[in-house]
This record gives structure tokens, sequence and C-alpha cells, in this order.
């Protein structure tokens, strides 16, 4: 799998989204990409119970921890590359997380507009 520029949605150096929990499609504590990614696993957010019972609902459960796949579950404050669609889901329904725009991939551009994206986010 060859890995996309590490560039964020400011045209920047993609920062880290979390190591603790380890994130990422590749599981390196960004929200690197790839052509092989489907999900587009790109939206650095930092989770809320509301969006956590949200996921649920919709049937992807973040919450529930999943030893046998070394997934310890994610709690309110947590950091997590979240799907692109799965976030403007969230945010098409109004529980939309917060976003780390300095560690969200310029690839969820494909998916998610900058506008929403930056209403839901920050920069440091």
């Amino acid at each position: 799998m060859k890995m996309d520029p590490s560039l964020n949605v400011l045209g920047e150096a993609l920062r880290p989204c979390s190591m603790n929990p380890k994130t990422g499609f590749f599981r390196n504590g960004s929200c690197d990409t790839c052509d092989q990614d489907q999900g587009s696993h790109t939206v650095c957010v930092v989770m809320t119970a509301e969006f956590l019972a949200f996921s649920k609902y919709v049937g992807n459960d973040l919450s529930t921890p999943q030893p046998e796949f070394g997934f310890g579950g994610l709690e309110p404050g947590d950091r997590w590359c979240l799907c692109a669609g799965r976030f403007l889901q969230a945010h098409d329904e109004g529980l939309a997380p917060r976003v780390d725009l300095e560690a969200t991939h310029q690839r969820a551009l494909e998916i998610v507009p900058l506008e929403v994206l930056t209403s839901c986010g920050r920069s440091d």
C-alpha cells in the first residue's frame, strides 16, 4: 500500500491525531490514507458521548471494547481518525464532534467541504 502525502486540510504537514488510543487506517497515530482506505479514515475528531451514542445507533459501535482486535473502545475526550462519510452524516444530524484541522488529512475534502470541517474545527 502506498500512503498518500501526509498533508492536512490546511495544506500543511499532517499532525498526529492520537497515539493513545492508536488511531488511523495504518494505526500509526495519524489520519494518513491511501487508495485502499475505502472508508476514508481521514477526519481527526475528539469524541463526545453524543457522537459515540449516534455512531452506535447507526451501526458503528466505537465505545464497546473488542479485545480480539486490540480495540479498547473509545470514550468522550478520545481522539480518533473518523471516516469522512460518518463525520458528514453526524454533521448533517447536528451531532458532529470537534475536528482537529491540523490532524485531518486533505483527502477528507473529497467528501466533506472545508466549510463544514472549519465550522466544527480548530487548529492550534
